[in-house]
């Protein structure tokens, strides 16, 4: 899997207006974030499991923190290809108000 965030970067890479809003990642990006989103899938199905076989509280925690570390690590390649291409296309175009967006979107993405 290559974890190469700059991947995300391609010349027509930029979202589109709020209207018609739309990500494009290139294929290479889409299966890389697809296999991690399947992991995840898979974790989630797996605490499931051991909630349903009783685990002991502890490890079903400790999955639980794993699978959150591994959205936030989606999370975070979409953020840092959202920033590279459409953030910046934005406000090369002088549309500032997509900073007031990027932050609102970080806020979301830190609440726990």
């Amino acid at each position: 899997m290559n974890n190469d965030s700059n991947e995300f970067v391609s010349e027509d890479s930029c979202c589109l207006q709020h209207s018609d809003r739309k990500s494009h990642h290139s294929d290479n990006v889409k299966k890389n974030l697809i296999t991690r989103l399947n992991r995840v899938e898979g974790q989630v199905r797996g605490i499931k499991g051991m909630i349903e076989k009783d685990v002991y509280c502890d490890d079903i925690i400790t999955q639980l923190a794993a699978t959150q570390s591994a959205l936030n690590s989606v999370a975070k390649l979409l953020l840092e290809g959202h920033m590279k291409s459409c953030v910046l296309e934005r406000i090369q175009q002088g549309d500032m108000d997509v900073l007031d967006e990027v932050l609102v979107t970080i806020q979301k993405l830190m609440k726990k």
